[in-house]
């Protein structure tokens, strides 16, 4: 009998173990792109709980390093311009042009069960409600994958 496994059955105490976090895994397979038009790249659209809300069309944008709201869901958040803080920075818009965000306001993201901080900017009229980019999927420490 080893020294570990002695004093361990002395003290009454189990072995120590590695501790690891499981974390579940989502995965897909071809028979996910079933009745799917391949090829395809579409941009990838989710709902998420954002500020305590459930927000449909938010645009995760792996290319983008700014997460951004617009102002119909500012407004839909109840948020007023007292809570933005400032943030003088340009963005390049879809369409290429310069613009100057209202401003920032940090907000939480549920994504499943994890909750993330995010610095969202507010920005002009957009078709999606709010875009997450890779800082939020940094955070997350995951990838975004179209294929399916």
């Amino acid at each position: 009998m080893s020294m570990a496994q002695l004093s361990t059955k002395d003290n009454n105490l189990e072995p120590k173990r590695a501790r690891r976090d499981i974390q579940p895994a989502l995965s897909f397979s071809d028979e996910d792109k079933i009745g799917t038009m391949q090829p395809h790249d579409d941009t990838l659209v989710v709902t998420l709980r954002i500020g305590g809300y459930d927000v449909k069309r938010v645009m995760v944008d792996q290319g983008s390093g700014a997460e951004i709201i617009y102002p119909d869901l500012y407004k839909g958040l109840n948020l007023r311009p007292e809570h933005l803080t400032a943030y003088n920075s340009p963005l390049v818009s879809f369409d290429g042009k310069v613009v100057i965000p209202r401003g920032q306001i940090r907000l939480p993201v549920q994504a499943g069960s994890k909750v993330v901080e995010v610095n969202f900017l507010v920005d002009a009229y957009s078709p999606y409600t709010a875009i997450v980019a890779r800082p939020w999927l940094h955070a997350l420490k995951t990838v975004s994958y179209t294929l399916h």
